[in-house]
């Protein structure tokens, strides 16, 4: 195998770690514009004849495709505005792939392109990450396991281990997508048809095993990826939201309400500035620990019918900041997942080709067998 991933950031350097461990995987090619300084755990590889980096502007789709040759998938940790780009490019070059995705009229938009993939013999899947990613695919195999389906309720966080007021939370990946997720509506189901609900809004406590305890969920966007419509008239109930420690939803509620959050420039004395970017410029410091040892927590609840009762499917997963490699939980379950994807795609696991959801194509229980060989461990039970 020969793989491309676009963007050296916290989850493409995971992806770019993971692979590297399968001596199947000849070339890892990482390409981003600073590829100058890599995280520890990817800095012991330089000398890996099979790790190129390779510095490029992914905006340049001339440049992108120059460097696609010669791979066989391309996976990309990039902003989410530039997938779709991507996305063409890995298709007319004959490469399978796969991205993190977040945004889902990006995704709308690339499942526009499931002839042209179909026509090559490729897969593309979108939302490969963790939330959407792997939530989807937990998802999905729930509602198999049923005879009908009533409801299915999601709840994911990446979280400090040891929270610090005010806000009891760290950057775990870019700031920027967090407040994306905190500013955009987000689309649930209601009574079988997709609806759209404001960001931190319906707050409710969800608690998980000791050491973690009571935690927040509130509703935002993008973790659903396509399943709302997929299930449109026949799943009643469906929501995604995302978890915190106590408190946090009304401070970023009070902020975002205040006009902080806002992309439309004011004037502050002779210059102009964007609220979000002089709040990002001023929380993140404070918010990014480089010492701070994060977890993620997960819960995917699936309810319905089974030989005529009542059943509920409940996965749970929680996992930790691993010492021993020096990789965050949020970079394990949303870089592994991008990596697991992949590696699926190119050795012909998944069901294609075309473009697809990762519930669509990826089979769940060789993916939650590829996640239990990394350590991140998935709980069932039912109820």
């Amino acid at each position: 195998m020969r793989m491309l991933v676009l963007g050296a950031g916290r989850q493409g350097s995971a992806c770019a770690y993971d692979l590297l461990q399968n001596p199947v995987v000849a070339r890892v090619t990482l390409g981003d514009l600073l590829v100058d300084t890599l995280p520890p755990f990817l800095e012991r590889y330089h000398d890996d004849p099979r790790l190129r980096l390779e510095r490029v502007d992914a905006r340049d789709r001339a440049t992108v495709r120059t460097l696609m040759q010669g791979h066989d998938a391309c996976m990309s940790a990039l902003p989410y505005f530039l997938n779709l780009a991507i996305t063409e490019e890995a298709i007319a070059q004959g490469l399978h792939y796969c991205d993190l995705g977040g945004n889902t009229e990006i995704v709308f938009r690339q499942l526009e392109l499931d002839a042209q993939a179909r026509e090559k013999n490729l897969s593309a899947i979108p939302d490969t990450g963790l939330a959407p990613g792997m939530v989807n695919i937990l998802a999905e195999m729930a509602i198999q396991q049923l005879d009908e389906t009533a409801s299915v309720r999601i709840f994911v966080g990446g979280l400090p281990q040891q929270p610090e007021p005010p806000l009891n939370y760290q950057i775990v990946y870019s700031l920027q997508g967090v407040l994306d997720y905190y500013t955009t509506p987000g689309w649930v189901l209601r009574e079988g048809e997709p609806r759209q609900v404001e960001a931190l809004s319906e707050l409710e406590t969800v608690e998980f095993p000791a050491p973690i305890g009571t935690l927040e969920a509130f509703q935002t966007g993008g973790g659903l990826s396509m399943l709302p419509w997929k299930y449109r008239g026949r799943i009643g109930e469906m929501e995604y939201k995302t978890l915190r420690y106590p408190g946090h939803a009304h401070i970023m509620k009070a902020i975002r309400e205040l006009g902080l959050l806002e992309l439309r420039p004011v004037r502050v004395g002779n210059t102009e500035v964007r609220p979000r970017d002089a709040f990002i410029a001023i929380a993140e410091p404070h918010l990014r620990k480089p010492a701070g040892q994060d977890l993620v927590a997960l819960r995917v609840e699936v309810r319905g019918r089974k030989d005529g009762g009542p059943r509920g499917i409940v996965y749970d997963c929680v996992d930790f900041f691993d010492a021993h490699s020096g990789i965050s939980a949020m970079e394990r379950t949303t870089g592994f997942s991008l990596s697991i994807t992949a590696q699926m795609q190119a050795s012909g696991q998944v069901r294609g080709p075309g473009v697809k959801t990762p519930d669509e194509a990826v089979p769940g229980e060789a993916y939650v067998a590829e996640l239990e060989k990394r350590g991140i461990r998935i709980s069932r039970r039912i109820e």
